[in-house]
C-alpha cells in the first residue's frame, strides 16, 4: 500500500483512535442507580433483564464515560446524587457541560459520567448473583446496556475451559440449547481502558506521518482543539 502511494504521490497517514491508560477500579454506576430506585430489572427464566421503559434513569457504559439517560427532567438530580458520590467518578456532566466539551449531541445522555483515570464502568444491573442474566457471561454486544470488557478473557475460575468450549459447541450441533458462558463477571483481569480525554501527549491517540501534514492549530470545538494542538503524539 505504503508503495503504491508513492509511485502517485500519495502520503500515508495512520491515526489511531485513542490510547490505553491502566486502571483497575471498575465502577458499577448502573447497580448504583437500582439501589437508589430509579433502575428497573424484570425477571424471568433466563435470568434478570433491564427494563428500560420502566426505569427512571438507567446508563449506557462505554470505558471510562457513561451516558445516563432519564425518563423525566426531575429525575436527573436524583441520578446525579446517585453517581456523583461513588467512588472512581469524577465528573458528571448536564447538558451544559456537554455543550463545552462538544458532546451536546442529540443522542448524548441527559448526563454523561467520566471516570477517574484508574477507573471504568460496568455496565452490570443486577444486585443478586442469582438473578444475573443467561448472557452476562457471554459474547452478546446487543444485549448488554453497554460495553463489557470482560468479553476479552475466559474465565480464569473454569477448569479446561477449552474442553467445555467444545462439549458446548457439540451440543448445539446436536440440535440443544448450548449458551457459551465463558467469560468472566469478575473484572479484576480487566488492567486498560479509555474514554477520557487524555492529560499528556504520550497517553492520546498516535499520529504516524510526515510532519509537515501535522494538522494545525484550530479554534473549533474542544475535542478538535485538543486533538489538532498536540494531543496527538506525532511520529515520523
Amino acid at each position: 500500500l505504503m508503495l503504491a502511494a508513492e509511485q502517485i504521490g500519495a502520503a500515508v497517514v495512520a491515526v489511531s483512535e485513542y490510547g490505553i491508560l491502566e486502571c483497575s477500579r471498575p465502577v458499577h454506576v448502573n447497580r448504583a442507580l437500582r439501589e437508589a430506585g430509579l433502575l428497573r430489572a424484570r425477571g424471568g427464566p433466563l435470568g434478570e433483564v433491564l427494563d428500560v421503559y420502566a426505569s427512571r434513569a438507567f446508563a449506557l457504559a462505554d470505558h471510562q464515560v457513561a451516558h445516563v439517560y432519564c425518563r423525566d427532567p426531575e429525575d436527573r438530580a436524583a441520578a446525579r446524587e446517585a453517581i456523583e458520590g461513588l467512588p472512581g467518578v469524577e465528573a458528571v456532566l448536564d447538558r451544559a457541560a456537554q455543550a463545552e466539551l462538544g458532546l451536546d449531541h442529540p443522542n448524548s445522555g441527559d448526563l454523561v459520567a467520566v471516570a477517574e483515570r484508574d477507573a471504568w464502568f460496568t455496565y452490570y444491573y443486577w444486585t443478586d448473583p442469582a438473578a444475573e442474566p443467561d448472557f452476562a457471561r457471554t459474547v452478546d454486544i446487543h444485549r448488554k446496556p453497554g460495553y463489557d470488557p470482560c468479553e476479552l478473557f475466559l474465565d480464569p475460575a473454569l477448569r479446561f475451559p477449552r474442553l467445555r468450549l467444545a462439549r458446548k459447541l457439540l451440543a448445539r450441533r446436536l440440535g440443544f440449547r448450548s449458551v457459551l458462558d465463558l467469560i468472566p463477571l469478575d473484572p479484576s483481569p480487566v488492567r486498560g481502558s479509555h474514554g477520557r480525554l487524555p492529560a499528556r501527549p504520550e497517553e492520546g491517540p498516535l499520529w504516524i506521518g510526515p510532519e509537515s501534514l501535522a494538522p494545525p492549530a484550530t479554534d473549533g470545538p474542544l475535542p478538535a482543539r485538543l486533538a489538532l494542538q498536540g494531543l496527538f503524539r506525532k511520529q515520523a
